[in-house]
């Protein structure tokens, strides 16, 4: 095994280790203290590992790490995890003003639901061919609690990391995208009364899916699992499998505008180089 690095963060490392074997490559963590942790790698890996090794000292907390930890990760490990913080405040602190906002209004608007401002704020938020700004406001109205969280969860993963790997322009255009056209493709095929920002969140996967398969040398956002399991959570969703009512229509509108917005992203990126 070859040093790649050290940090002293043993729950990241172990994230990492995690990651790049997600990715084929192998990996295992030394550490005399349990708190300081040399990262190695197999020395047929080491060069492929490097750049990922680089992202990862740029942005440690990213939730690629996590994910991969939940994908192949084990239960058992030799590291002290004492003394590591949350630093949740920090975390949402370092988002940008797009991601906090959005984040914030959700929550927002879903307290002012349960206060007893529903009728009114909703009849202002619900979609309405006529009136475009409500073409994008249903992606932040939430109806349950479980809804809202889902949805941030990933908003703030997925819209993060596409910042980090693509810019802030990138996850502007493609919330205005993705609740555009999520919005109005379930607006046409059922009607105005729903809401949330899963649509967006869809659209969100479908362009780290497809940025991934065009970009194959860049850090992956999403794992195929992770993809998968989205997809198959749409399909059950068309089949009324599930035990809640889904705006099915959103979440494929979001999805096909997310893929297209990578693609066109793609061009325009070719071209200009």
């Amino acid at each position: 095994m070859i040093e790649l690095g050290s940090i002293n963060n043993p729950r990241a490392a172990q994230g990492f280790i995690d990651y790049i074997k997600s990715q084929g490559l192998q990996g295992e963590l030394r550490s005399q203290d349990g708190k300081t942790v040399i990262i190695c790698v197999a020395p047929e890996h080491f060069h492929q590992a490097q750049p990922l090794w680089q992202a990862f000292v740029e942005n440690p907390n990213h939730a690629r790490y996590q994910e991969a930890s939940w994908q192949v990760g084990s239960t058992q490990s030799p590291l002290s995890y004492q003394g590591q913080e949350l630093n949740l405040k920090a975390r949402f602190k370092a988002l940008s003003w797009l991601n906090q906002t959005v984040t914030l209004l959700c929550v927002g608007i879903y307290i002012a639901f349960l206060l007893g401002g529903f009728e009114s704020i909703y009849s202002v938020l619900q979609f309405k061919p006529d009136q475009p700004l409500t073409w994008l406001t249903p992606a932040i109205v939430h109806f349950t609690a479980v809804h809202l969280v889902f949805n941030i969860m990933w908003w703030i993963m997925l819209g993060d990391g596409i910042e980090k790997l693509s810019g802030k322009s990138t996850l502007v255009g493609l919330f205005l995208v993705t609740a555009l056209f999520s919005n109005w493709g379930e607006f046409i095929m059922v009607g105005p009364n729903f809401g949330g920002l899963s649509g967006v969140v869809y659209g969100l996967l479908g362009f780290c899916w497809i940025h991934r398969a065009l970009n194959p040398q860049q850090p992956a956002l999403v794992t195929n699992g992770i993809i998968g399991f989205m997809l198959i959570w749409l399909v059950l969703g068309f089949a009324d499998m599930l035990f809640v009512s889904m705006a099915n229509w959103a979440h494929l509108g979001g999805l096909l505008s997310g893929m297209a917005y990578a693609f066109t992203a793609q061009l325009f990126t070719k071209k200009t180089a």
